[in-house]
């Protein structure tokens, strides 16, 4: 049977990943993001090759009155979400608190976690409605264990598990589920946007071990979703073979 899955952040990355393979097993998809251009190309590429319905909203999840504009305007058929995807998320900076840049710190707060909400409030409802529906946070192993000049990336990752387990106690009754799933480093654009376009630092970051992928993150999005309806899985932390935690890793 065929769901309606929304991906936030869908143009690159985790996000892309994650909404090519819902449409590979058929799913239509409600895809976000800010770049346009981009978004209108995966929205392209998933109905040509995969012969899904694709709705593409742009808009940027830290503005609350787009958020609302673009999910509170859904169309009938599109408000039947099965699961919400909160994908949309980036690290800017890299630094001691100390010399820490108001405006990265903000773009990371309203990205990580005050777009995370602003999608929430405005699904779950729907969700509830139904008595049915899965949401998914895509959270960091920066959201269990902080990291040398990670601070306020990695307070935003805590957020996010907070946040996490706390919807899942609030829509419990309502028979959604809700997983956290936090991954180690991973080759996409995450580092690119850290370093602001510092190409060769943002390389550097990988050098000498297999970082995971943005479809091996989608596999695991996946399968979730695919589990009985009484079993739930709450949280997962998945890491490349040579990274232990965020300090320890085995390069060579």
């Amino acid at each position: 049977m065929k769901k309606t899955i929304l991906v936030t952040g869908a143009t690159s990355g985790f996000g892309k990943a994650i909404t090519l393979k819902f449409a590979q097993n058929g799913d239509n998809l409600i895809i976000t993001g800010r770049r346009k251009e981009l978004l209108d190309d995966v929205a392209k590429e998933l109905v040509l090759t995969y012969n899904v319905e694709v709705l593409p909203l742009c808009f940027d999840v830290r503005k609350q009155e787009e958020v609302q504009e673009a999910i509170g305007g859904l169309p009938a058929k599109w408000k039947k979400i099965d699961i919400l995807i909160n994908n949309a998320g980036l690290a800017v900076g890299l630094g001691p608190i100390q010399e820490g840049l108001i405006d990265d710190w903000e773009r990371m707060i309203d990205t990580n976690v005050k777009g995370l909400l602003y999608m929430t409030r405005l699904v779950a409802p729907l969700m509830v409605a139904r008595n049915k529906g899965h949401i998914i946070n895509i959270g960091s192993i920066a959201g269990r264990e902080v990291y040398p000049n990670g601070n306020v990336y990695c307070g935003t990752k805590f957020a996010v598990d907070a946040i996490t387990k706390g919807t899942r106690v609030d829509l419990l009754t309502h028979n959604i589920k809700v997983t956290q799933i936090a991954p180690g480093a991973a080759e996409t654009e995450f580092s690119l946007v850290r370093f602001k376009g510092d190409k060769e630092r943002a390389d550097n970051v990988y050098k000498g071990f297999t970082p995971l992928t943005g479809a091996d993150v989608a596999e695991v999005v996946y399968y979730v979703t695919t589990l009985p309806d009484h079993f739930n899985i709450n949280d997962i932390v998945i890491m490349p073979t040579a990274q232990a935690d965020t300090m320890h890793f085995y390069k060579r």
